[in-house]
Parts: C-alpha cells; structure tokens; sequence
C-alpha cells in the first residue's frame, strides 16, 4: 500500500509540473475555486491590514519596552476598548506574533543576517544608549547581559519586516477582491498572475527600520543595507510559515524522547500547506485565531456557501480554513512561477532542462503536503 500511494503522488505531481510549464496553478481552475479563494483572500486582506499596522506600532512605539501592557491598543487606550479587548472581541494579533516569532526562529533572508552583524549590533548599541541615557540600572543590566536588549531590538526588527512585508499582501489581496467584483477576475490562473504581478512590482521594495527618541531619528536598518522586500522577507515567509512552521500543541509530543519533532529545523513540515484543518478551533492551535479573525470579514457570497454546507455555521473555521489552504497554494504557485530561473516559454533546452529540475524539487517538498486533498 505505502509503494501504491506513493507512486500515485509522483504521478499525479508530475501532472502539476505540466500545469506550472503552461503557467497553471498547483489548485484547479474551477468557477468555485475562484469564488473561494478570492472571498477568503478579500476577508484575509482585511485582516492582514490590521495586523500589519500594529505589527508597525510595536517595532516604532514599543521597541525596549519591557512589559508591553498595551502593545495592541495601536496607541489609544480607553476603557471600551480595554474591555473589548478583555472580552476577546477583537482583532486576534497574538497570532501576527506567532508568524513573527516563527519567521524569526526558522532565519533565513537577509534581514536574518544583518541582524547578526557588527554594524546592527553597534546601531543597537546607539539606541539603547539614548533610549536609556537617565537610566542606570537598565544600563548596568546592559553591562551585565550585552546580548539581551540587542535581541529585543531583533525581535522589534523582525516585527517591522513582517509588518512591512504583509502591508504590500493586505493592498493586494484587496485589490484582487476588487477586480473580481469589477468582473475582471475569473480564473484561478487570473488569480495566480494578479498575486505574482505584484509580487514582482513590489520585489525591490526597500525594507527599513527607524526609531525615533526624543527629537532625533535612529536608523536601525537604513536603506543603505538593501534589504528588499521579495528577497529578504517575502521568500523567508513562506519558508517559514507556508512550509515549515512550528508544531501545534496537543498534536504532537514535544518529549525528545517520542522523535516526533525533527531536530532538524529543515524538516519541519508544519506549515499552512500541510496542516490538517480539522484541529482548527482547539485550544493551542494558533490559526485558530487567524479563522476566527477572517470570520468577521467574509463576503457574503462565500458566507451563504459555507451556511448551505452539511454542518452549517457549527465547522465555520474549519471550512475558512480549507478555503485559506486553497488560496496559500495559489500563493505558492505566484512564488514559483516569480522565482523560475528562466522564461516559461523559453526555446532554449539547457534552460527548459533548468527549469524543469527547478519545478521538480519544489514538487519534492510539496509531495506530502495537502495538494491531493485541495484538488479533490
């Protein structure tokens, strides 16, 4: 049986190498298909938006900040929106730190690299000393653990960079939605060449990060580094969170002992194109969050469809969550056809033969993933 299976897998991946050489997409071109994921990705920018702008807030706002308390009031606090917040009826932004805190863990890009070199380390050395020139203890504590506030300015440079990077996703996402209410989105291939159009727009986009203290402007990534937006943070993202990812508690023995993590972080096959949508809505899981947050912004016309379902309303996650899975593997697909080291259309047979190998290794790591299952 294990032999059967896996034959058919490598059969039917290589079908999906054909689709990607006609410049098709990794999900089926199907009028529902289209309607799901354009209505999951128009709830998805809505969100991504907010988390976007308070991911920004904590890197500019809240940077050395040792207890946070209020870290996603964006800067206004009230007592309405304390008790929103309290009561959970909110924009979850635990989960935008999670993909943060996964991009981070994973590393990658150049953003993972400048971020260990001298010349961020004795930038950050710059701002702690101003942001805490009146305060000795804290500089005695510098003194003591040379490492710990430059970390916190990491993690704070990691916040930017995903806040920056999902800026240019939430527009996109939008506009897509928009340009299929306009009629002018009707396929998924459509969709695929709307995403990596703008993947390749935004591609040289300059990641920065500047803080300010008092009247003066500290640059902790200035331009000048060349951190772009497709190299150093967009590639590194779906590393992290579309492959790789991290285990979800409950569904798997962290104990050593058990082996079922990896010890290699290279392995991982936790992310949002291998998990199971089932577990969404449990505790511990983290895209719970992120489908309880699409939940408030679905167009309706992907709402009535997922009320005319068997279940109703009482799987709506999940059912949020299989569509969120389809619109990642046309994500993906934008990814794949924007990286192809040459032309689709290319004569020539040396750089046919490239691309062909290229295909095939990104069909190696997709191979136990939930491919067969969206497509079903």
């Amino acid at each position: 049986m294990p032999t059967t299976k896996k034959k058919k897998a490598n059969n039917t991946l290589s079908e999906y190498i054909k689709r990607l050489q006609t410049g098709g997409a990794l999900l089926s071109d199907t009028p529902e298909n289209v309607l799901e994921v354009v209505g999951i990705l128009k709830s998805y920018g809505v969100v991504l938006d907010a988390y976007s702008i308070n991911l920004n807030y904590i890197a500019e706002e809240q940077f050395l900040v040792f207890f946070p308390f209020f870290k996603y009031f964006n800067g206004e606090i009230s007592f309405q929106k304390l008790f929103r917040h309290l009561w959970h009826d909110r924009i979850n932004f635990e989960y935008a730190e999670y993909c943060m805190k996964t991009m981070m863990w994973h590393g990658g890009g150049g953003l993972d690299t400048y971020l260990n070199t001298k010349e961020f380390q004795e930038r950050a050395q710059a701002v702690i000393a101003a942001k805490f020139k009146n305060n000795p203890l804290v500089l005695g504590l510098n003194q003591l653990f040379p490492d710990f506030l430059i970390e916190l300015l990491r993690v704070s440079a990691y916040y930017t960079g995903l806040g920056q990077f999902w800026r240019v996703m939430a527009d996109m996402f939008l506009s897509l939605s928009d340009r299929y209410d306009q009629g002018e989105i009707k396929t998924i291939r459509q969709v695929v060449e709307h995403i990596k159009t703008g993947l390749v727009a935004n591609a040289a986009n300059p990641i920065t990060y500047d803080v300010k203290i008092g009247e003066k402007v500290y640059e902790l990534i200035p331009k000048s580094v060349g951190l772009t937006f497709l190299a150093d943070t967009a590639i590194p993202y779906v590393e992290a969170v579309f492959f790789r990812g991290t285990p979800f508690l409950g569904t798997v023995s962290l104990n050593a002992q058990a082996y079922q993590v990896s010890p290699d972080q290279s392995r991982f096959q936790y992310g949002a194109l291998y998990a199971d949508p089932l577990p969404i809505g449990s505790a511990g899981i983290p895209p719970t969050l992120l489908m309880q947050d699409m939940r408030h912004y679905l167009p309706e016309y992907l709402h009535e469809i997922y009320r005319r379902s068997p279940r109703g309303e009482d799987d709506l996650r999940v059912q949020i969550c299989m569509s969120f899975q389809k619109s990642m593997f046309c994500v993906t697909t934008a990814t794949i056809l924007g990286l192809m080291p040459y032309a689709l259309d290319t004569q020539d047979i040396d750089e046919q033969k490239t691309n062909l190998v290229y295909l095939q290794k990104w069909m190696e790591r997709l191979k136990t993933s939930r491919i067969l299952e969206v497509n079903k």
